[in-house]
């Protein structure tokens, strides 16, 4: 029986499944602290060091173009040149989790762009929601296909940070 039938949830509930924007970065940051707990403890330490200080970085640039430039704004603090903390976050515990399930089923360079795949494939199922929600805005006008109201360069900028920071772990592992 779904918890609705049971009486569990207030009318307002009922409405909105989606956290506040408060919840919504809490959650990014723990699912980022998680993944980074899962890698002190099962990788080797320059490993975690790279994936996650180096993909930090090179989200962080990446953000901070797409926001210089006037493509993307985001709604939710505390922000660094326009970029949310909680993003880093966000980039870092999703990359680690699909290069994790990359090297289920392969290894080296292949694992890192099958990472590359799976975050973007990621990416692609949820980040729709987050603009429904408020929490960021595409503000460009470049010609090119959008799915659910996402531009193309939105994937191809996942694609991208998600596999050179994937990549930055296989010289440790």
């Amino acid at each position: 029986m779904e918890p609705d039938r049971l009486g569990l949830f207030s009318e307002g509930e009922k409405r909105s499944r989606v956290p506040s924007s408060r919840g919504f970065a809490t959650i990014t940051v723990a699912v980022g602290l998680g993944a980074l707990a899962h890698a002190v403890l099962t990788w080797p330490g320059r490993a975690t060091i790279a994936l996650f200080a180096g993909g930090a970085l090179v989200a962080f640039v990446a953000e901070a173009v797409v926001i210089t430039i006037d493509w993307l704004e985001h709604h939710i603090g505390p922000k660094v040149a326009g970029v949310p903390l909680y993003v880093l976050f966000g980039w870092t515990g999703a990359v680690y989790i699909a290069f994790q399930t990359a090297l289920l089923v392969t290894d080296g360079w292949t694992a890192v762009v099958a990472a590359g795949v799976l975050a973007t494939t990621y990416d692609g199922l949820t980040d729709h929601r987050g603009v429904a929600e408020g929490y960021w805005t595409y503000t460009d006008d470049l010609p090119g296909p959008r799915h659910r109201g996402v531009p193309w360069w939105n994937f191809a900028g996942w694609f991208a940070v998600s596999t050179i920071t994937a990549g930055f772990a296989v010289p440790f592992l």
